[in-house]
C-alpha cells in the first residue's frame, strides 16, 4: 500500500519516531502539531541506532479514536503483531504473553488474575505499600540531603509492593530492576546491559537465574529482550518460583493463581505463569517507576501546586490522577489491522500497524481544557494513561495507591523539596522513564 498521499511534516514523524528524541523529553509541540492536522497520521521507520528499517505506521492522535483502537480488539488486534511498535524478532514468542493476546485467550488469563487478588490479598498489599512507603521516606531523611528520588526511593517501592505480589524474597527484588531495565531500556545503552544484581544477598533461586543470565555479544549488545533468549535469567527465576509455590504455598497473588484447578477456565500453565510474571516484573515494575518520579517532576516544575498540597492533602488523590495525566509513562501502544478499515477518515489496510500515542491522547484540548497545564484539582480527568478497553491495566488501582503513598510522604514529611540538577530521562520512544532525579529535601 502506498502512504505518499498524506501531507505529514517529515521533521515532527521523525521526532516522534527516534528514541533519542526523548532524552530530552516526548516531543510534545510536534505532536500538538500533528494532533492538530491529522487524527492519524503515517510514520516511517526508518534505520535509527543499530535498528533496522521498520515498514511503519499509522500513529492515532486524538483521546476518542485512541479509545476506539484500543476498545476493539477485531479489528485492531495485539496478537497479530504484538505490542511492541518494532515488530517482534520473535512473534510466536511474543504471541505467548498476556499482553499480546486477544479474547478470548485474554479474557481467561484476567479472570483467573481477577480471582486471585482477592479482598484479603489487596488489603495486605494497601497495608505493605503504606508501610513500604514510610520505610523508604524514614531512609530518605536519615541520608544526605541531597537524593536520587529516582534510583534511591521511588525505584524501590514498586518492586517491594512487586515482591509481595509476586511472593518474591524481598532480598531478590532488585533482579526486577535489572529485568525492567533491560527490556524497557533496551535502546538506551545505560540500561541494556544492566547488572546491578550480583546475587550476593538474594537467595539461591537468584543465584540460579544469574547462571542463566546472558552475557553481551562482541558488539556490546545483548540479546533481543522481546524474545526467548533475551530473558533466559527471567523465565528459569520463574519456572523456580512456580515449583516453590506449587510445593509449599503462600498468602502471595501467585500462590493464589497457581493453585487455581477447578472451574470452566481451567489451571495457568507453566508457560502462562512465565509470561504473566514478565508481565508483573517488568511492565508492572516499570510504569510505577517512572510515574512516580514523573509526579515529582510535576510539582518541583510548579512550587505552587506543591504549596497547594502540602496545605490541603485532601488534593493528593486528584493529584495523582493529574500527574498520571501530565507525565503519561507509557506513551504509546501498538496493535494491528485485521482487515480494511477506515479510521478518522484515514484509509488503514489489513495488517498495517497502528499506534496509539497515550501523550497526545492525555493532552488533547478537545477532552481537556489548557491540555499542558499542570491542574491539580482537574476535574474530569479521564485520561488514558492505564489504556482503554479490554487490556486496561490490571494493575492501576495497587498503582495509585502507591502513587498516593509515597508522594503524600515525600509532601506531608518535608518542609522543601527543590531540584537539585536536571532529571535524565531514558533513550525510548516507549516509556517516558526517569534515570536520575537529583532533589534537595529540607525535612
Amino acid at each position: 500500500m502506498t502512504h505518499a498521499a498524506t501531507d505529514s511534516p517529515s521533521a515532527d514523524t521523525r521526532a516522534v519516531v527516534d528514541p533519542a528524541t526523548y532524552e530530552t523529553g516526548p516531543p510534545l509541540a510536534a505532536l500538538a502539531r500533528l494532533r492538530d492536522r491529522h487524527a492519524v497520521v503515517w510514520v516511517d521507520e526508518p534505520a535509527l541506532h543499530g535498528q533496522p528499517a521498520g515498514p511503519g505506521f499509522w500513529l492515532v492522535l486524538r483521546h476518542a479514536d485512541v479509545e476506539r483502537v484500543m476498545k476493539d480488539p477485531a479489528t485492531f488486534s495485539s496478537w497479530l503483531g504484538a505490542t511492541q511498535v518494532r515488530d517482534a524478532t520473535d512473534l510466536p514468542f511474543a504471541r505467548r504473553m498476556m499482553l499480546n493476546t486477544d479474547p478470548p485467550d485474554h479474557a481467561r488469563l484476567r479472570r483467573l488474575l481477577n480471582r486471585s487478588f482477592t479482598p484479603r490479598a489487596v488489603a495486605a498489599l494497601t497495608a505493605a505499600v503504606e508501610s513500604s512507603a514510610a520505610g523508604l521516606v524514614d531512609r530518605m531523611l536519615a541520608g544526605p540531603e541531597v537524593v536520587d528520588v529516582a534510583r534511591d526511593v521511588a525505584a524501590d517501592l514498586p518492586l517491594l509492593t512487586l515482591a509481595e505480589v509476586l511472593g518474591v524474597p524481598a532480598e531478590d527484588r532488585w533482579l526486577m530492576y535489572d529485568w525492567s531495565n533491560r527490556v524497557i531500556g533496551w535502546q538506551d545503552p545505560d540500561y541494556a546491559t544492566s547488572s546491578h544484581f550480583d546475587g550476593s544477598t538474594g537467595t539461591e533461586l537468584a543465584r540460579e537465574a544469574l547462571r542463566l543470565r546472558p552475557e553481551p555479544g562482541p558488539d556490546g549488545r545483548m540479546p533481543d529482550p522481546r524474545t526467548a533468549a533475551g530473558m533466559p535469567d527471567l523465565y528459569g527465576y520463574a519456572r523456580l518460583l512456580a515449583e516453590h509455590k506449587r510445593a509449599a504455598p503462600g498468602d502471595d497473588v501467585m500462590s493464589l493463581l497457581l493453585a487455581q484447578v477447578d472451574g470452566a477456565d481451567g489451571s495457568v500453565s507453566d508457560a502462562e505463569f512465565e509470561s504473566m510474571f514478565w508481565l508483573f516484573a517488568v511492565a508492572g515494575n516499570e510504569t510505577l517507576r517512572n510515574g512516580l518520579p514523573g509526579g515529582l517532576i510535576a510539582l518541583l516544575q510548579h512550587p505552587d501546586a506543591m504549596a497547594e498540597l502540602r496545605a490541603d492533602p485532601s488534593l493528593l488523590p486528584g493529584a495523582v490522577e493529574e500527574m498520571l495525566r501530565w507525565w503519561t509513562p507509557v506513551m504509546v501502544f501498538r496493535r494491528t489491522a485485521t482487515r480494511d478499515v477506515e479510521l478518522a477518515g484515514q484509509q488503514v489496510a489489513a495488517g498495517d500497524k497502528v499506534v496509539v500515542s497515550f501523550t497526545a491522547a492525555n493532552r488533547d484540548p478537545g477532552v481537556f481544557a489548557d491540555p499542558d497545564a499542570f491542574d491539580l484539582r482537574r476535574s474530569p480527568n479521564p485520561h488514558l494513561t492505564f489504556g482503554h478497553g479490554p487490556h486496561f491495566c490490571l494493575g492501576a488501582q495497587l498503582a495509585r495507591v502507591q502513587m498516593r503513598a509515597l508522594i503524600g510522604q515525600l509532601v506531608g514529611r518535608t518542609r522543601t523539596l527543590e531540584a537539585a540538577g536536571e532529571p535524565v530521562l531514558l533513550r525510548s520512544a516507549f516509556q517516558r522513564g526517569v534515570k536520575r532525579l537529583p532533589v534537595r529535601w529540607t525535612a
